[in-house]
């Protein structure tokens, strides 16, 4: 069958993202990949979605976690503060983004890759419920392996960013709850490190 050539390309396109390193340090002292954050993703998605208040699609959820960050076999990852405050660095990611999912349309060239941009569009859009809660998910992960990681390996923009969490989470009381448990986690790590926790919270409140 033809289009199993295709399945196996998109497939191997996969391998790219076990590959490509996060900023993200795991507690080892190791650099994580994209495919280990995804997967991790993954896991926090299936494991909180019996607590959600709201039911949720639990198919179209995994399948948005598991293709939104796909893009970054052709994109790479450009971490969060990269952007966080420049509009044409996030411009420009959001376009590489954008020809990297053509590009994995592509690979299918069918209904079922155009399934997969779509997605990632749902994502992007954060439209949805479900869309909602991938990219909560995905801050509240990224969030736990800084806390996991050595203090060593954060930047200073990462300890204000420690407090930023609640724009992701608002919407949903249990995954408030959850960014408390993660937030609390991380500033218990910063005040260990010695570093002005209450300072940091005043300049969020400016």
């Amino acid at each position: 069958m033809e289009q199993l050539r295709n399945v196996l390309e998109l497939i191997k396109l996969g391998e790219k993202l076990k590959m490509e390193l996060r900023h993200g340090w795991l507690s080892n002292g190791r650099r994580e990949s994209v495919a280990e954050h995804t997967w991790r993703l993954a896991l926090m998605a299936m494991t909180i979605e019996p607590y959600l208040p709201i039911k949720v699609n639990s198919e179209k959820l995994l399948k948005m976690i598991i293709i939104h960050d796909l893009v970054e076999a052709y994109a790479k990852d450009i971490p969060a503060f990269d952007t966080m405050n420049n509009s044409e660095a996030k411009a420009l990611k959001y376009k590489n983004e954008i020809a990297a999912i053509e590009q994995i349309r592509n690979i299918l060239g069918d209904e079922h890759g155009q399934k997969l941009y779509d997605y990632w569009f749902e994502f992007e859009r954060k439209e949805t419920y479900e869309a909602k809660v991938a990219n909560a998910l995905d801050k509240l992960e990224a969030q736990i392996q800084h806390n996991e990681a050595d203090i060593e390996t954060w930047l200073p923009i990462e300890y204000e960013m420690t407090f930023m969490l609640g724009i992701h989470t608002d919407f949903d009381p249990v995954l408030t709850e959850l960014k408390n448990l993660i937030e609390q986690e991380g500033e218990q790590k910063l005040i260990a490190a010695g570093i002005n926790v209450e300072a940091l919270k005043q300049q969020r409140v400016q």
